[in-house]
């Protein structure tokens, strides 16, 4: 079976990934994370934007958990990630839980090619700059989307607060609806 038309599929859906931005914290080692839902939210747009649905199997193992990432094209095609066996620290179901939210978190990240946000405490809170918010604006505008839409999806007040980092997803997702 040909793998072509998902493999053109992910290059596009690709250029539309957004780092997976660390909003979690991490009380015992006092550290942000990217948890599950900023992983799948960095890409899972894109993805469906490009027609590929994103799945993550499980596999049993007795010292932990087992995650393979798979892409699956409208077309039938596939294509996978590896397996990624994360060991559970502790063997209750906490312990489990533990383990596969982090096996799920990276095999998504790795199958990608993301990362997460540098933690530096500056990226985070950059916003884009005057000629990137005007950008948005007039892109929002000219393809109908009201700004008060693309705030609520990311969570900011206003269009100047934008993530820098979210910038190019922003302009991305804008230029497709203007070629629909």
């Amino acid at each position: 079976m040909s793998d072509a038309k998902i493999a053109a599929a992910f290059v596009a859906a690709q250029k539309g990934f957004s780092p997976a931005i660390k909003s979690s914290t991490n009380p015992h080692f006092k550290s942000k994370y990217a948890d599950l839902a900023a992983c799948v939210e960095a890409v899972i747009d894109a993805l469906h934007d490009n027609g590929i649905a994103l799945m993550q199997k499980t596999s049993e193992s007795d010292s932990g958990v087992v995650v393979e990432t798979v892409f699956i094209h409208e077309s039938g095609e596939q294509m996978a990630g590896g397996k990624l066996h994360v060991p559970a620290d502790k063997h209750t179901p906490q312990g489990y839980g533990s383990a596969l939210s982090y096996a799920r978190r990276y095999s998504l990240m790795a199958a990608c090619g993301i990362a997460p946000e540098d933690d530096d405490g500056n990226s985070a809170s950059k916003p884009v700059s005057d000629q990137q918010a005007a950008n948005i604006q007039a892109l929002a505008e000219e393809v109908g989307v009201p700004l008060d839409r693309i705030c609520s999806k990311l969570n900011v007040k206003s269009i100047d607060k934008i993530p820098a980092a979210q910038y190019q997803s922003v302009i991305n997702k804008l230029q497709k609806q203007r070629e629909q």
